[in-house]
């Protein structure tokens, strides 16, 4: 094969195809387990993921949080914060923040955080 001809070969195989061909190209089983896949992924994120889903970058949300953006980027690295700078955070992003203990014999919704940040001072 000549070098034309086999970056015209390289070029077919490697090009980009939109995920509605390939999509429709999948067996059904092959469908629902990408979906499942795909819908656990979105259950479970780090927060630099989640602010990206929500379309949000950390200068947006710095100016939501009144913060400078280099305090974001170092929230997103942290593994241990305040639940009340967590709370913040995830409002600022348009959700609610819930703690749920998880318990073989079920789960509980712990409420000792519901007012977090909305009790006032006598």
């Amino acid at each position: 094969m000549t070098n034309t001809w086999m970056n015209f070969y390289v070029k077919e195989i490697l090009m980009a195809k939109k995920f509605s061909d390939l999509r429709a190209n999948m067996s059904a089983p092959a469908r629902d387990k990408a979906s499942a896949k795909a819908l656990a992924m979105l259950a479970e994120m780090p927060l630099q993921e989640l602010r990206q889903a929500r379309g949000l970058s950390q200068k947006m949300l710095a100016e939501i949080l009144h913060v400078q953006q280099p305090s974001i980027a170092k929230l997103e690295k942290r593994t241990d914060m305040y639940l009340s700078t967590l709370r913040s955070h995830i409002e600022a992003m348009g959700g609610e923040l819930d703690v749920i203990a998880r318990f073989p014999e079920g789960s509980v919704k712990i409420n000792n955080f519901t007012d977090l940040g909305n009790t006032a001072t006598p």
